[in-house]
């Protein structure tokens, strides 16, 4: 996975790449159009981009993560991301055959917050809907067509009533090798409880310094870091492994699974359960 840190290593890279990918070479060609694109990902990598509009992606059949300066985001099943103009991002998934629904929406009445920060919300009945209609549209999607472009712009201004959870899926990531090398181990070892003292002493930092070096390098603590990665691993092991909830409480580490329930109700904004609840009715 892409791991860059600043955003200017972001833009050096990209400014060096050639244009082969529809979302470089087509996107930004008509101004006001909106842009849509159906397609699997026939990649497990998409390259370091970025456009004009902004972006709504929904995925289907697999483990998705968006890289943007400083951090990775996780993007489940059943959820989308919307990434505002102009942010170089890439794009990892655990499988080429993943199923990429994109629409790509000018610069417009962008004014409300919602539609300036990138955020990952669960896609609810009337959403699916509106996204599986989008089937028949491909490329630019002109205001000459009216009917069409009206209903478009219509998904894009119900997201900020529909869409009121914004989900705290991404992580920071730094180039501290270091740490890096504490941040690896811990993703590999989840299964296992992991203590903040032990793992100090496995690799020769003191308690205050490896507490700093979290704050300085991640912005956050070890346990917020540590919880936020629990969390992540189980929705990917809930959504795609379809593991049973004891079993994926097990395997990030939680030996109480009303504690792993609250923990992930915490974080997500329902019990595990609920969850999987609310995407099988979503599916339906």
């Amino acid at each position: 996975m892409v791991e860059i840190s600043t955003k200017a290593n972001y833009l050096s890279i990209f400014a060096k790449m050639t244009p082969q990918r529809y979302y470089l070479t087509e996107v930004d060609k008509v101004e006001d159009s909106i842009y849509c694109f159906h397609d699997a990902m026939g990649e497990n990598d998409i390259q370091l981009h970025q456009h004009k509009k902004a972006q709504l992606l929904y995925t289907e059949g697999g483990v998705v993560h968006i890289s943007v300066p400083s951090k990775t985001y996780f993007l489940p099943a059943r959820h989308y991301i919307w990434i505002p103009p102009k942010v170089p991002h890439s794009i990892h998934a655990s499988s080429p055959e993943i199923m990429m629904r994109n629409l790509y929406f000018p610069i417009q009445n962008f004014e409300i917050d919602f539609f300036q920060q990138i955020g990952i919300y669960a896609v609810n009945d009337l959403l699916l809907q509106l996204l599986l209609f989008s089937n028949r549209w491909h490329g630019d999607i002109l205001t000459s067509s009216k009917e069409d472009y009206i209903i478009a712009e219509a998904i894009r201004a119900i997201l900020p009533q529909m869409s009121t959870m914004n989900l705290p899926l991404a992580l920071p990531f730094s180039n501290n090798q270091r740490l890096e090398k504490i941040l690896t181990y811990m993703s590999n070892n989840l299964h296992n409880p992991i203590a903040f003292p032990e793992l100090c002493e496995r690799f020769g930092f003191s308690q205050r310094s490896l507490a700093r070096l979290f704050h300085a390098e991640l912005g956050m603590t070890f346990i917020q870091y540590y919880t936020i990665l629990r969390i992540l691993k189980s929705l990917q092991l809930l959504l795609e492994k379809k593991l049973p909830v004891s079993e994926v409480a097990i395997s990030v580490g939680y030996s109480s699974i009303p504690t792993f329930s609250n923990t992930f109700s915490n974080l997500i904004g329902c019990r595990p359960s609920e969850y999987l609840k609310m995407q099988t009715q979503i599916l339906k």
